[in-house]
C-alpha cells in the first residue's frame, strides 16, 4: 500500500522509481508496478475528533489522545466563533453532524425568520409536479440536548439569496457559518502569575466573564405527574391551600408557569394537590368530619418546586393529557400555537405553488384567449391533506402510563458563565482549571 503523499504525474503514475510503501507490518521500498492499493489521504488513519487537530504531526500521541478526547467534552457556547488556525476539517464534521440545516436543491430564499426558512427551489419550466416546488425548514429553537445543553439553529441566509444543494443555510449548536466552533479564539500568554499557575491552574481577565464570550446556556427539564391514587386524584392547579399570593403569581389558570418567568429555587413551577389519608385524623376530627361533611382541609400541597441551586427563565411548558380527559386552558393554547404553526407552513407552501403555476400558464398562453376555466387545485390538496394528518395527530390524546391522569413538563433556560474550577482545554491536550479571575488591569 503506498502512501497517500507519494508523488504522481497527470495520469496518476508514480512519478519516483522506488515508492515508500506498507506491506503488513513492515515499510518496504516497492517499483510502481508492483504497488496494488495506495492511500487515499494522510487523515484516514486518525478520527474525526483528531483530524481537527491543526500540526498534529507535531503533537506527542498521548497529549493528541487527549486533546480528541477533550473536543468531545466541549459545551456548546452562547456566540460561537470559528478557529482562526483550523485543518479544513471543520465544515465536514459540521456539515456531517447533523446540527447544522443544509440546502436539499438549489434555488432562491423565498422568506425567513428566526423559526424557519422558507426556499423557491429551481424547477423545470416543464415540470408538471408544482407541489415540489417549495422547501419548508423549520429549525430547532432552544431545545434540550441529553446532555441539559441547548440545541438552537439560527439561519445565515437572507431573502432574495440564492443557495446551492448542500449549503449551509442554518447553523446549529457550537457552529459558525457552518464551520465546527468548539471554543473562542484568545490571546494566551505562558507565564507565571503570583502562584495561582502552579500545577496547571489558569488565570482569565475578568472581560471575557463580561463579554460573556464563554458563557453557555443549559436547559433542565422538570416533570409533574397527577396520578390517580386510593385515596383520591391528585390535581393539578393554582387553588393551593396555605401559599400566599405572592407565590402564585406566575402561574396560570391550570396552575402551571408562565412562559418566560424569571425562577429561582423554592418557586413553583407546576401546582399540585393531593387528598390527604384518613389515617392522619385524630376520632375528635374524625367526628367532626362526620357531622359537618366534607371540608377543604384534606388536601396536602404537593406541587413542583425548582430545587436548590437552579435560577433561570421557563421557556417552555408541555402538558400531556389521557385520552378522554378534558384538556385544560394551557393545552388547548399551546396545541392551538402548533396548528397556528402548521396552518401557516400549509399556507406559504399553497401561495408558492399557486404563484409559479400561474407564471407557467402564463409563459404557455401568453397572447392566446382563454375558452375555459383552467384551474387545477391538486397540489393545494394534496398539501392541505398532508397538514390534515398532522394536525389530527396533535389533537389525539397522549399514551400515558398506568394510573397517570396528567403529566406536565417545564424546562428551565439557564445562564451558565465562566467561573473559577471551569476546565478549559486547548486543542493539543494542554488543560488546565481557572484557579482566579483577575480584574481587567491585571
Amino acid at each position: 500500500i503506498a502512501q497517500a503523499n507519494a508523488a504522481l504525474d497527470e495520469e496518476a503514475a508514480f512519478v519516483a522509481p522506488l515508492v515508500a510503501c506498507r506491506r503488513g507490518s513492515d515499510t518496504v521500498m516497492m517499483r510502481p508496478e508492483e504497488i496494488t492499493l495506495m492511500d487515499v489521504s494522510p487523515k484516514q488513519l486518525v478520527s474525526v475528533a483528531t483530524s481537527l487537530i491543526p500540526f498534529l504531526e507535531n503533537d506527542d500521541a498521548n497529549r493528541a489522545l487527549m486533546g480528541s478526547n477533550m473536543q468531545r467534552q466541549a459545551v456548546p457556547l452562547l456566540r460561537t466563533e470559528a478557529p482562526l488556525v483550523g485543518t479544513g476539517m471543520e465544515k465536514n464534521v459540521a456539515r456531517d453532524s447533523g446540527v447544522t440545516v443544509t440546502a436539499k436543491r438549489d434555488g432562491v430564499v423565498d422568506s425567513v425568520d428566526a423559526a424557519r426558512i422558507v426556499v423557491k427551489a429551481d424547477t423545470e419550466v416543464s415540470s408538471t409536479d408544482v407541489a415540489q416546488e417549495v422547501d419548508i425548514y423549520n429549525l430547532v429553537k432552544y431545545q434540550r440536548s441529553n446532555h441539559n445543553t441547548c440545541l438552537n439553529q439560527k439561519p445565515i441566509v437572507r431573502r432574495g439569496d440564492r443557495v446551492r444543494a448542500g449549503d449551509c443555510i442554518a447553523d446549529g449548536p457550537a457552529t459558525d457559518h457552518g464551520e465546527l466552533a468548539l471554543g473562542r479564539n484568545l490571546l494566551v500568554a505562558f507565564m507565571p502569575w503570583g502562584g495561582y499557575n502552579f500545577e496547571d491552574s489558569i488565570l482569565i481577565s475578568e472581560r471575557i466573564v463580561k463579554e460573556d464570550l464563554y458563557t453557555s446556556v443549559h436547559i433542565e427539564e422538570f416533570e409533574c405527574v397527577a396520578r390517580d391514587t386510593k385515596l383520591g386524584k391528585e390535581e393539578i392547579t393554582r387553588d393551593i391551600p396555605n401559599v400566599g399570593e405572592e407565590a402564585l403569581k406566575d402561574l396560570d389558570e391550570a396552575g402551571i408557569i408562565r412562559i418566560g418567568a424569571e425562577v429561582k429555587a423554592g418557586d413553583i413551577l407546576v401546582g399540585k394537590i393531593t387528598p390527604k389519608g384518613e389515617t392522619q385524623l385524630s376520632p375528635e376530627e374524625k367526628l367532626l368530619r362526620a357531622i359537618f361533611g366534607e371540608k377543604a382541609g384534606d388536601v396536602r400541597d404537593t406541587s413542583l418546586r425548582v430545587p436548590p441551586g437552579v435560577q433561570g427563565t421557563t421557556i417552555a411548558a408541555q402538558v400531556f393529557a389521557r385520552k378522554g380527559i378534558d384538556k385544560d386552558e394551557r393545552a388547548q393554547a399551546i396545541e392551538e400555537q402548533e396548528e397556528t404553526r402548521l396552518l401557516k407552513d400549509q399556507n406559504d407552501e399553497i401561495k408558492i405553488i399557486k404563484e409559479s403555476a400561474r407564471r407557467k400558464i402564463y409563459s404557455i398562453v401568453r397572447g392566446k384567449s382563454a375558452t375555459a376555466r383552467i384551474v387545477d387545485d391538486k397540489g393545494a390538496t394534496l398539501v392541505k391533506m398532508t397538514f390534515g394528518d398532522k394536525i389530527a395527530r396533535l389533537k389525539k390524546g397522549d399514551e400515558l402510563a398506568p394510573g397517570v391522569i396528567k403529566m406536565v413538563k417545564v424546562y428551565i433556560a439557564i445562564k451558565r458563565k465562566l467561573q473559577v474550577g471551569d476546565k478549559m482545554a486547548g486543542r493539543h491536550g494542554n488543560k488546565g482549571v481557572i484557579s482566579r479571575i483577575l480584574p481587567v488591569e491585571d
